[in-house]
C-alpha cells in the first residue's frame, strides 16, 4: 500500500457539489486559490512561465463507487473510466487550468471545478503534443450532437 499526502488546497467559489457546472457545455470560468503548503513553495519555481496547469486532487467527499453510470451530459449509461465522475475505485480528479498569476505559494487560477477546500495531490505544467485536429471525444461529442438535434 502506498499514501499520498496533500501538497495544498483549493480555495473555490463552491462549497457544494451541487453548484459545479456539469453537463453538456457546462463552462468552467471560475476563479480560485490553489493555496500550496509552505514546505512545498520551492517546488513552484518557475511555474509562472506556464499559461496552463493540470491540478492533480482528491475526491475526498466521494463515498463508494460505480462502475457504469449516466453522466448528467448524457442520458446514457458509461463506464466511470469513460466519464469524469466522482464515484472512482480511486477517487483521483484531474482538472486543468489556466495560471492568472502567482503570489508566493498561491497560484491563482481560472477554471475551477473542485470544491472549497479539496486536498491538491500535485500540479504539472499542461504540455500536450496532440494536434487539435486528431482529437477524439468519443461518446461526449456524440451526445452533444443529439442534443444539438434536440434544439
Amino acid at each position: 500500500m502506498w499514501a499520498m499526502q496533500a501538497i495544498g488546497y483549493v480555495r473555490s467559489p463552491y462549497r457544494e457539489t451541487r453548484q459545479v457546472p456539469k453537463g453538456l457545455g457546462a463552462k468552467h470560468e471560475a476563479e480560485g486559490i490553489l493555496e500550496i503548503r509552505a514546505e512545498f513553495e520551492d517546488g513552484l519555481q518557475d511555474i509562472e512561465g506556464f499559461s496552463h496547469l493540470f491540478v492533480i486532487w482528491a475526491f475526498d467527499r466521494a463515498e463508494g463507487y460505480s462502475l457504469v453510470g449516466t453522466p448528467p451530459s448524457d442520458d446514457r449509461p458509461h463506464g466511470v473510466f469513460a466519464t469524469r465522475s466522482p464515484r472512482r475505485p480511486n477517487p483521483i480528479g484531474l482538472t486543468v487550468v489556466e495560471l492568472v498569476s502567482r503570489e508566493g505559494r498561491m497560484l491563482r487560477v481560472r477554471g475551477i471545478d473542485m470544491l472549497d477546500e479539496t486536498p491538491i495531490l500535485d500540479i504539472k505544467p499542461y504540455l500536450s503534443s496532440v494536434a487539435p485536429e486528431r482529437l477524439r471525444r468519443g461518446w461526449l461529442e456524440e451526445a452533444e450532437g443529439r442534443a444539438a438535434g434536440k434544439r
